[in-house]
């Protein structure tokens, strides 16, 4: 793996802590920072050495089998010192002081370069498990030449605190990782659960050593180091290399060098080791990131969250009104002008709602004063609407986990609390009514009065020559109109109708006719007019619904998705 792609890994990690951070465990989120901070140290520090770690409970053998391979006495083992309480490094090449210092190792061993020979005598222990990429079974090296740092740490099941602190301080730094068990307590349940367990996926840069096979027999070691590869398998280190060796006589030690001789020549472990820990804490993230929700049931949840808030903000009663108030206006525009003025007497419906565009004074800087006079929505609608921002939520949280649907629903809350106002002012401030009026209106106007005064006239004449005829004066000419009789194509005479008497109710009967036809169609513009208010409406809730609710629960699901997207990343 390239200090690159570490890198990258690295970043996208971090990312996912980012994204995640508030909503997902924080022990998880708290071991993964744990990890990025420990890959960005550890890139800091040398590249030409490699840490090995040997590990193991009291009375293993641990620091027998540190001296064993560095090839001198520099750990006290056995009943000298029964426990190792801090940690010793043995150091092959130069330039490790900084990285010590970061492992915080203060006693230090230099120690001088081996020779590496052309050919390695053949292990003597059974067949063992090759591990990918970092131990390989062709020519082991005799002799450590340089780049490696070889720690002895304190034992881990070490009853003082402090000591079993700084071997696990240890053990999450180190670059490999060597496990040395006795036959007594190879299985103890503490080594497997607390540490082994948890490097699941790592064996690249494990090794466990089976210590102490001189006080066995060999059918009994071959049984005893076939059990502990089952174990270690068990625990998910499927590949580890586990040897059977003894510090006293040097069984497997030399195995043993060769193998760490090898990975320090290589000098991809400490990049092997932080790539594993980061996949693996990355992986737990995925894990824990749950699945997005299918686009569909986004849509319908929407759909359910508008309607739901449209009942709220009382659209349907907006509607409505919108619908009687243009009917007026158009029966006040196109009616008969005799009784026109009955329909002034009925109160306009926008305006008892305080939306007439005369009734809203508003500053244009301080939209946010709009307010309507709509009634109070019901309580059964208030729950609807809560209830529908409530499974909008739910749908959109579905597959999340738990911290991220309760950070979703907590934001989703705050919306519910300040939908009445919002709703109200998304009314008010909705372009309801039409800027200009219908040209028809005016034709209709016009015509209107036009037979309303060819009435009048009509009336003038009749009354005029009633007086006349009234006061014995001289007859008036009287225009007539035949109907019926040979003109009109019919047998008989026609009758003469005085042209005052057919202006007076042609004038009538068509401006009566005229109102009732306009009505007809102010009824279909009205609904027209209805319907366009209703997707503006719809409109302007949909923006509520947005600002409240979608746009708060989205970046919930966004945040989640991009955490999930870096972690998969970093897992890959």
């Amino acid at each position: 793996m390239s200090r690159i792609d570490l890198a990258g890994r690295t970043a996208a990690l971090d990312t996912a802590i980012r994204e995640a951070a508030g909503r997902l465990d924080g022990p998880l989120l708290d071991d993964a920072r744990r990890v990025v901070v420990r890959a960005r140290e550890r890139g800091g520090l040398s590249a030409e050495h490699t840490v090995v770690a040997l590990a193991g409970a009291t009375g293993s053998g641990k620091s027998s089998v540190f001296n064993a391979v560095a090839g001198a006495d520099i750990a006290t083992p056995g009943v000298h010192r029964p426990t190792t309480s801090h940690a010793l490094a043995s150091v092959w090449g130069p330039g490790a002081d900084p990285l010590l210092d970061w492992l915080d190792v203060p006693t230090r061993h230099q120690m001088p370069a081996g020779p590496v020979p052309e050919e390695e005598p053949p292990p003597r222990t059974g067949p063992t498990r090759s591990v990918a990429g970092l131990f390989r079974r062709h020519r082991t090296p005799a002799g450590i030449t340089t780049g490696l740092v070889l720690l002895d740490l304190p034992d881990h099941d070490s009853v003082v605190v402090e000591h079993r602190v700084r071997a696990e301080r240890l053990v999450e730094r180190a670059d490999l990782l060597v496990w040395v068990v006795d036959p007594q307590k190879y299985a103890d349940a503490a080594l497997h659960e607390r540490y082994l367990r948890p490097l699941a996926g790592r064996s690249d840069i494990v090794v466990v050593v089976l210590n102490q096979t001189d006080r066995l027999s060999h059918a009994d070691a071959d049984a005893m180091r076939a059990d502990l590869e089952r174990l270690v398998v068990a625990d998910g280190l499927t590949g580890a290399r586990v040897l059977a060796a003894s510090a006293r006589t040097g069984e497997g030690i030399d195995q043993l060098r060769g193998l760490l001789a090898e990975a320090a020549q290589r000098r991809e472990a400490a990049t092997a080791r932080l790539v594993l820990d980061e996949k693996a804490a990355a992986e737990r993230i995925v894990a824990a990131s749950g699945h997005a929700p299918s686009a569909r049931a986004g849509e319908k949840a929407k759909a359910a969250l508008v309607a739901a808030l449209e009942d709220a903000a009382g659209v349907p009663t907006v509607t409505e009104a919108v619908r009687r108030s243009a009917t007026k206006d158009a029966r006040a525009a196109t009616g008969w002008p005799l009784t026109r003025w009955l329909g002034r007497l009925r109160p306009d419906p926008l305006r008892r709602l305080g939306l007439k565009p005369d009734a809203l004074r508003i500053p244009d800087d301080r939209p946010d004063l709009a307010r309507t006079s709509l009634p109070t929505a019901r309580p059964s609608v208030r729950a609807t609407a809560a209830s529908a921002v409530r499974a909008y939520v739910d749908q959109m949280t579905a597959g999340a986990p738990d911290p991220w649907v309760l950070s979703a629903r907590h934001r989703a809350q705050e919306g519910i609390d300040r939908l009445p106002d919002a709703l109200d002012q998304a009314v008010a401030g909705t372009k309801l009514e039409a800027g200009r009026r219908p040209i028809w209106w005016r034709v209709v106007g016009v015509l209107q009065w036009l037979v309303l005064a060819a009435a009048a006239a009509g009336l003038l004449w009749l009354g005029v020559a009633f007086l006349f005829a009234y006061f014995q004066l001289p007859e008036l000419p009287t225009p007539v109109l035949t109907v019926g009789g040979e003109a009109w194509g019919a047998d008989g005479p026609g009758v003469d109708v005085p042209w005052g008497t057919v202006l007076v109710i042609g004038g009538v009967v068509a401006g009566l006719l005229l109102a009732l036809v306009s009505r007809l169609c102010a009824g279909v513009g009205a609904r027209r007019r209805a319907s366009r208010a209703r997707r503006r409406l719809r409109e302007s809730v949909a923006r509520v619904a947005d600002g409240l609710v979608r746009v708060p629960v989205g970046d919930e699901m966004i945040a989640l998705a991009r955490a999930r997207t870096a972690a998969t990343i970093a897992a890959s």
